[in-house]
């Protein structure tokens, strides 16, 4: 977050989420006609335009992805015939295949995939997948010598070995043949496999240009099926997998991946893939009926009971990620080949358990990192020197890294589990906007660590910046993985900072909050909430639709949950005339809580059902101070209001005359501050009540929440 000096006369801003707010250029007249062609709201055609899609024939081919012809894949990857034909070769020969899969969701999906699939088309194969712990992503030596000493004649990579020259070129030695399937970014050398099988080979506007590794893994199966004449009761459970892989890989959601991702979510509440029954019963979540959406009248939304196939899919990723993330990936693989219901259940159960573990895991590294960042230094003043920077109380700045200095966070902490740094660097990027590079030490002289990006920075270009400091390291340019020697630290902090002040602006060091259309909350109802079913599957490269409604007024608000935040709101109407209240839910965030009282909002919808009654619900993901609120301190005589903080209820006054803040707890004990002083008064009375330092917890807070409720926002962090 980026700190600015503050001072008497220039009182500092509420903390609120710190956004770049980006809201798409309002096209009206293409809208309101894409909305007479597709017969969605004009707030959803405005959505599609910032999708690109500004024709009713782009519209239908969106819309309806299945409408669309496809090149067949054949005509797309060259090395394709060349696999099928290997593939044909050792079936019909009995030669051992081996695959080599990875440990997270894609790989891990990949190597279900193409187990199923060959083994159903009668190969003789198996599987390997090395350690996350002790060796790192993709095939290595280790591996393919192994894989010849058991007699395997044909090694089958997916979702890695498009780097691995060094491994395969071994295999090549050792008379082993190979194909690689994988989907990540192309190096200088490629390796001597026999065939290759990549989307980033082929031409870009290719609609097979996207997939993941699960993508290239479920067109090698079925063009192989194809082939052999076996497709009946395969491609359907292919599928499932297919569709389970893409959503955790979060594989962009355009091209055959709309389309098959789409069909595959409708089949996945319903799936006759053992493994997938029994994680939806571990999971909680509702089976599916025999009653398609599609037979619902428009205006009326889906039985409750009965939960969306895109909810099934992105509440059953997380659990088969979080394996691959901390544990063993043969729990995941024995899951999604099994047919028998018994080993189902049992390792479902144990992924269940895997997650919650996960879960655990993130919270406490993302507490310790969050505490680090905003401990270690408050706008250049070492935290050792804070006491004498905070001689008066308001004032107190937000602690905070100077990111408009080092403009990327390098975070490495020892005892951390590197499995799951990735995604605490994904909040961490949430929460200060800037890239971020953490990392854990595997042993006194060794680092592992993930990095995180942000749209302006390219996350393996800055690895490669830094390459003579790394040991291994790969990625894309919104994330990547590297090891390096410890020594190396403070000069990898150096030079990615260095990197990043070439390519990123002050302005850039905020989190992007992309905003499609500004709403009424009359706008917001059933239909619309149900016409934007039509624009899923969302997900990367086509996100949820994100609205905006300026000068909102706060009602209610709460504090639910783990920091959640709950409230009740109310948009004004013409002439001051108040409209209906809507409920909002704002996740994880208590830090900003109590929220000023009048607000602009920038939200998604999401539906809520409590006791048989369904509502549509904001989920807040922006928030900034409207522009007609005061920002300057007044003290108006009987400035009064109530809040609650930490469950409990307070009321808090402000005097004119004393210039003093009150504040009043239950039992009647009363703080009282005066502006400008470090020490406040505590007791019920004057007379018998203590001197306290109020810069320090628990005091300090419970003032920033106090004046928040007086809606004084020039006061407070």
């Amino acid at each position: 977050m980026q700190d600015r000096p503050h001072s008497e006369s220039s009182p500092r801003p509420a903390r609120l989420p710190n956004h770049r707010w980006q809201i798409f250029p309002v096209r009206d007249e293409l809208a309101q006609q894409l909305a007479k062609t597709t017969g969605l709201s004009p707030l959803l055609s405005q959505v599609l335009i910032n999708r690109g899609i500004e024709t009713p024939e782009e519209a239908q081919a969106f819309l309806d992805p299945e409408s669309q012809v496809l090149p067949s894949p054949l005509e797309e990857f060259p090395d394709l015939a060349i696999s099928v034909e290997l593939l044909k070769e050792a079936i019909a020969s009995q030669h051992k295949i081996a695959i080599c899969g990875d440990y997270d969701a894609d790989g891990m999906t990949s190597t279900a995939l193409l187990l199923r699939a060959l083994r159903w088309l009668g190969a003789q194969v198996d599987y390997a997948i090395p350690s996350r712990m002790s060796e790192g992503y993709g095939i290595n030596r280790r591996i393919v010598e192994e894989f010849h000493r058991e007699g395997v004649w044909l090694i089958l990579t997916v979702d890695n070995g498009i780097s691995a020259f060094e491994p395969i070129d071994r295999a090549r030695q050792l008379g082993v043949k190979v194909i690689v399937t994988d989907h990540h970014d192309i190096p200088e050398n490629l390796p001597p496999a026999d065939a290759i099988l990549n989307p980033k080979l082929i031409r870009e506007s290719s609609p097979y240009r996207g997939v993941a590794g699960v993508g290239v893994a479920y067109i090698l199966a079925v063009t192989l099926a194809q082939q052999l004449g076996q497709t009946k009761g395969l491609v359907k459970p292919l599928l499932e997998l297919f569709t389970l892989g893409t959503i955790a890989d979060l594989a962009p959601l355009t091209g055959v991946n709309r389309r098959w991702v789409k069909r595959g979510l409708q089949q996945l509440p319903n799936s006759q893939l053992a493994g997938v029954q029994a994680l939806i019963q571990i999971a909680g979540v509702p089976q599916g009926t025999e009653n398609s959406e599609a037979e619902i009248p428009k205006s009326k939304i889906p039985n409750p009971q009965s939960l969306k196939p895109e909810d099934i899919g992105f509440r059953l990723g997380p659990r088969i990620n979080a394996v691959g993330r901390i544990a063993d990936p043969q729990t995941v693989i024995e899951l999604l080949i099994t047919d028998d219901m018994g080993i189902a259940l049992e390792r479902a159960m144990q992924c269940e358990q895997i997650n919650k573990h996960r879960q655990q895991l993130c919270e406490e590294i993302e507490r310790d990192a969050v505490t680090w960042c905003e401990e270690t230094q408050i706008i250049g003043i070492p935290k050792k020197n804070l006491d004498s920077a905070s001689e008066v109380l308001p004032q107190i700045p937000d602690k905070s890294i100077d990111f408009q200095q080092e403009r990327v966070l390098v975070l490495v902490q020892p005892g951390w589990h590197h499995g799951v740094i990735g995604i605490v660097a994904s909040r961490l990027v949430e929460r200060y906007g800037v890239p971020v590079f953490i990392g854990t030490y595997e042993d006194d002289h060794h680092v592992r660590g993930s990095a995180r990006g942000i749209p302006e920075f390219h996350v393996f270009e800055a690895l490669q910046f830094c390459e003579d400091l790394l040991g291994k390291f790969g990625g894309h340019k919104a994330a990547g993985g590297f090891s390096m020697p410890a020594e190396n630290l403070p000069a990898l902090r150096s030079r990615l900072s260095l990197f990043a002040h070439q390519c990123l602006e002050p302005q850039h060091l905020k989190p992007l909050l992309k905003i499609d259309v500004q709403a009424n909350l009359d706008d917001i109802n059933l239909d619309l909430y149900q016409q934007i079913d039509a624009l899923h599957p969302c997900g990367i490269e086509n996100a949820d639709p994100v609205f905006w409604t300026p000068n909102v007024r706060v009602v209610e608000q709460k504090i639910v949950g783990k920091g959640h935040v709950k409230l009740k709101l109310q948009e004004a109407g013409d002439n001051g005339h108040q409209v209906r209240k809507i409920d909002a839910i704002a996740w994880r965030w208590g830090n900003y809580y109590p929220l000023p009282s009048r607000v602009d909002i920038a939200y998604k919808l999401r539906q809520n059902t409590w006791n048989g009654n369904t509502t549509i619900q904001l989920e807040l993901v922006g928030l900034r101070r409207s522009t007609g609120e005061p920002h300057q301190l007044s003290f108006s005589p009987g400035l009064k209001a109530e809040f609650h903080y930490n469950q409990r209820r307070y009321t808090c006054s402000l005097s004119e005359s004393l210039k003093e803040l009150k504040i009043r707890n239950p039992e009647g004990k009363v703080l009282a501050i005066q502006q400008g002083h470090r020490m406040g008064l505590l007791g019920i009375t004057r007379e018998n009540a203590k001197e306290v330092d109020v810069t320090k917890p628990p005091f300090y807070p419970l003032i920033k929440a106090a004046m928040q409720a007086l809606d004084l926002p020039g006061k407070n962090t």
